[in-house]
């Protein structure tokens, strides 16, 4: 199906190529995860089988790529579009047209297809959003754009997909779905489907095999239950292997080779593993009240709908937020997260109601004035993104305002988030994480008091990860207050000491992981989960609860623990 000999591209002005010598074979049928750190090449391997590289994207390429029996190099990417469907990491920028199924039904349209908008329908259909078909883009939540791109590029009947970082931004709920689409098109309908992702849960459940790529080049591929295995190769490689997974190798003190990567296993694993007669989790307790810094009364938001009512996003919202706290916003897509952060750096203004910042009505102040306060970092990182390179767009706010010693900041921001090496580079071509790293660089050009994170860790490798945890907690001498939008449950129980999960625009509930992740209604009326070592830990001792492997390794009698 997929045969690749000896390939290396080399982008045009890189001193070394990122891809070198790779060779590897993928067979008709597969479920293929690819995994590596950021930067290490996946999302340009990835390009090069559907033809972008290097028909599109410019640079010196080497070597064989051939698809369906197609030598990408001869053939048109129009040709191979019919072989190989690709769904971006930015997957919404695919969507462009203004109807669900005009959308659909745009790629069959453009190659003269006869019977288009059928296939467009099967397509919705095959990706379970079929009811959807009449309504106009913009109605539609984050995982729901998502199975609308993947539909879009399922309409031409290829027999490959490739998807990078498919859920990266999508809450538990709405990631599901997109895998079980993916599984219903792999095993219905004997699609090849090829995903670059980091969240090694879902490869467990769902891959074949899993590709490790380290440094340009391919490490191995393997069984995805062998790969899964290797946990300490994985880590080294800044990948997380599965929660279940890490606690099972550490219990088993790394003698053993065969080891859980779903909760169902690890239930007969840890079961032959004695336990401590009594453990407690650690509980994150509710930080002390301090000063309102932030206030929300009663505030409602509309937007304006093309057909019917307008849509009321938030109603009647009322929320404190003190100075100190550190933050986690939770909840499905379209819950409102986005929404109330915007609100508070005053790129949207409510309908009804009022926000105060340090008692003063947020309306009533200048941009400059509140961008002195607050700061947001966007969801989509590329949005930052104003000047031809890393550093300039670092040094911008800075310089404009007169900062002094801002040069000297602009260096230490750039050597504290790993880009003194990028800093030439367009912030718009760097990798995801590459991305995320000088998005937050930027964010905190100006030392705000309170820092607003629109999903930071989406996209991110193991090391990224745990460097933007470091800066977080670090953060008390950069920042008094930092709310985080995320949906990455290991980073809520990790680093927040207050969560507020919202839904359908409301806030369903605000207190500590405790008092969250035990609410089981909340938790299904919201679309959330716990981390998977949570729920691993429910099963060996259903009155203890464990939010971090740390945790649920206290539950066991070893001195290493």
């Amino acid at each position: 199906m997929i045969q690749i000999e000896n390939l290396t591209f080399t982008y045009p002005g890189a001193e070394e190529p990122t891809l070198k010598n790779l060779s590897v074979e993928i067979e008709q049928g597969d479920f293929l995860a690819i995994v590596g750190n950021n930067g290490c090449g996946k999302s340009t391997f990835c390009k090069t089988l559907n033809g972008l590289i290097p028909h599109f994207t410019a640079g010196d390429m080497e070597g064989k790529v051939v698809i369906g029996g197609l030598d990408t190099r001869e053939c048109e990417i129009g040709d191979l579009a019919q072989k190989i469907g690709y769904v971006y990491q930015d997957f919404e920028n695919q969507i462009v047209r203004p109807t669900v199924l005009d959308d659909a039904s745009f790629a069959c349209l453009n190659f003269a297809v006869k019977d288009y908008e059928e296939k467009g329908r099967r397509a919705l259909e095959m990706c379970g959003i079929a009811h959807k078909t009449d309504e106009y883009i913009w109605q539609l939540s984050g995982g729901q754009k998502h199975l609308l791109a993947l539909a879009g590029a399922a309409a031409l009947s290829p027999e490959i997909l490739v998807l990078d970082e498919p859920i990266a931004q999508l809450d538990p709920a709405h990631a599901r779905d997109i895998y079980e689409v993916l599984k219903t098109m792999n095993e219905t309908y004997g699609k090849t489907i090829i995903v670059i992702e980091h969240h090694t849960e879902y490869i467990a459940r769902y891959c074949k095999h899993v590709m490790l790529m380290r440094g340009g080049g391919i490490a191995w591929k393997l069984p995805a239950r062998e790969a899964l295995c290797r946990v300490e190769e994985l880590q080294k490689s800044n990948i997380f292997p599965p929660q279940v997974t890490l606690a099972a190798n550490r219990v088993a003190g790394g003698a053993e080779t065969v080891l859980p990567v779903t909760v169902e296993e690890g239930k007969e694993f840890f079961g032959r593993y004695p336990q401590t007669d009594v453990a407690k989790a650690r509980i994150l307790d509710a930080p002390p009240e301090e000063n309102t810094i932030l206030e929300f009364e009663n505030v409602s938001v509309e937007y304006r709908s093309v057909k019917g009512d307008p849509v009321r996003v938030l109603n009647d919202f009322n929320l404190e937020i003190h100075k100190g706290e550190k933050i986690a916003v939770i909840g499905s897509n379209g819950a409102g997260k986005s929404t109330i952060m915007k609100l508070m750096c005053g790129l949207l203004k409510p309908s009804e109601g009022k926000i105060l910042l340090q008692g003063q009505n947020i309306k009533e102040m200048e941009m400059n004035e509140l961008s002195q306060i607050l700061s947001l970092v966007y969801q989509n990182p590329e949005e930052m993104f104003i000047k031809d390179s890393i550093r300039r767009d670092i040094e911008y706010a800075m310089k404009v305002r007169d900062v002094e010693n801002y040069q000297k900041r602009t260096e230490g921001l750039l050597e504290r988030f790993q880009l003194t090496d990028l800093q030439d580079r367009d912030g718009r071509l760097l990798s995801g994480g590459q991305m995320r790293r000088a998005s937050l660089a930027i964010g905190i050009a100006l030392n705000p008091s309170i820092l607003l994170l629109d999903e930071p860790t989406a996209n991110l490798d193991i090391a990224t990860r745990k460097e933007i945890l470091r800066t977080l907690s670090d953060m008390k001498n950069i920042t008094d207050t930092v709310m985080i939008a995320t949906h990455d449950m290991q980073l809520v129980c990790e680093w927040a000491e207050r969560i507020l999960v919202l839904s359908g625009g409301k806030l369903l509930k605000d207190g500590t992981r405790e008092e969250v992740f035990n609410d089981r209604e909340v938790m299904k009326e919201a679309g959330i989960q716990p981390p998977e070592i949570y729920q691993m830990g429910k099963e060996i001792r259903p009155e203890i609860s464990c939010y971090t492997v740390d945790e649920f390794l206290r539950l066991f009698q070893r001195e290493a623990v």
